[in-house]
């Protein structure tokens, strides 16, 4: 049986709940049905739209620009600060509420979620009858609003959520995709940020059509691994399945919130060698290496995005780690301003397992023979000092900002 997913994504979270909120205390508007933003203080860390009305869009205000810029579009603008515990509360208020229709809910993000409906399809006339229940319920009885895409893929399905909003089912089947995916511009695809959108611009791919069309390996040369993966998703190609429950996948890594936004590749590249350090190091004492490393990038509107690759020879060097996640950053980042940065390693294994390595392996390994080992022999008397006297007792210069 084909599988059926749907991708389910409210609203405007923030500013609903917060709207919502407010009525439930008395507030006599509904900031939903006037310009309004969430937004924190402009002296404070969060002074940055989070949520916008559907008003204060029609003023050309956009999600993640600076208060004070929104102002000026337009100076009768109502602000409301965020409710992260308000949030989550619905959030958690929501699933439960999902989870009557199906158990196979995967999700992703305080206001969004996959849900596997694939065994719960036999019981409804069609994938669109069963999506507009859940969303006329959630609207009845929660008083807001989501959009549910639906596919047989799940990054056809978070496309298809995408589509015209608010409070509205599409879907977008790997058949439909010709008609409904490939005429839209490129930067409408998923994980297609800004850098990657003026790569292939340059190249003359304009729509998402244009890039499904176009030879892999041109995709490679100019944007790595990440034009193979925008290449698969055009073309409606993604092996993924809804993950009901977190992975037990075994892992080491290691995150933080940055005081003030990173705009530049080089306000980032310092975290990144930090982080390198940590999982290093923590990898180090455990005595393990890892497979595969993967970079987290949560933007100033609490948007969260993840890459990762494969390495062909498990490592804990800090230097290959911090390498690997440069390349992944570089693949992932749209140019938006960042709030938090992580790197994460998996597929771990003892470090005296032995590694089986292939001849163009071997071949590399032999030309940075010698680099490799002073870079080894370096973090190993660095990992013995640390051990003995904690970690800050060597800190590189880069990281004394």
């Amino acid at each position: 049986m084909e599988p059926v997913i749907f991708h389910i994504d409210v609203n405007s979270a923030y500013l609903s709940w917060t709207a919502l909120s407010l009525l439930e205390q008395g507030e006599a508007v509904d900031l939903r049905k006037i310009p309004s933003v969430i937004g924190g203080d402009q002296s404070k860390r969060h002074g940055v739209v989070l949520a916008k009305s559907l008003p204060a869009k029609a003023y050309g205000i956009q999600t993640g620009e600076p208060i004070a810029n929104a102002l000026r579009k337009c100076p009768g603008l109502t602000l409301a600060p965020p409710d992260h515990k308000l949030y989550a509360a619905r959030s958690r208020q929501l699933m439960e509420f999902l989870s009557t229709f199906s158990p196979h809910i995967e999700q992703v993000s305080i206001d969004e979620c996959y849900m596997d409906f694939t065994r719960a399809c036999p019981d409804y006339s069609s994938p669109e009858e069963a999506a507009a229940l859940i969303k006329d319920s959630i609207r009845e009885r929660f008083q807001f609003t989501v959009n549910v895409g639906i596919s047989n893929k799940k990054v056809l399905a978070k496309m298809a959520s995408d589509f015209e909003k608010p409070d509205r089912v599409h879907t977008l089947f790997t058949s439909e995709i010709q008609k409904k995916l490939w005429p839209l511009p490129v930067s409408r695809l998923y994980m297609c940020g800004r850098s990657s959108v003026e790569a292939l611009h340059k190249l003359e791919i304009l729509t998402i059509g244009d890039l499904a069309r176009t030879d892999p390996a041109i995709l490679s040369a100019h944007l790595k691994s990440h034009g193979l993966l925008l290449y698969h998703y055009a073309n409606g190609e993604d092996s993924s399945v809804v993950e009901a429950s977190p992975s037990a996948a075994k892992g080491i890594g290691n995150s933080t919130t940055l005081s003030t936004d990173a705009l530049t590749r080089e306000d980032a590249l310092p975290v990144l060698s930090w982080l390198a350090e940590s999982v290093s190091s923590r990898l180090n004492k455990a005595g393990q290496i890892a497979s595969m490393i993967s970079c987290e990038i949560k933007y100033s509107t609490f948007r969260s995005v993840s890459h990762q690759t494969t390495l062909s020879v498990p490592t804990d060097s800090r230097e290959i780690i911090y390498r690997t996640a440069c390349t992944l950053f570089d693949e992932l980042w749209d140019g938006s301003p960042i709030r938090l940065l992580g790197i994460r390693t998996s597929k771990l294994s003892t470090s005296d397992e032995p590694v089986q390595l292939n001849l163009m392996d071997l071949q590399k390994q032999n030309e940075d023979k010698l680099v490799q080992e002073k870079q080894k022999k370096l973090e190993s008397a660095l990992n013995r000092i640390k051990n003995k006297y904690g970690d800050s007792a060597v800190i590189k210069g880069s990281h004394l900002q």
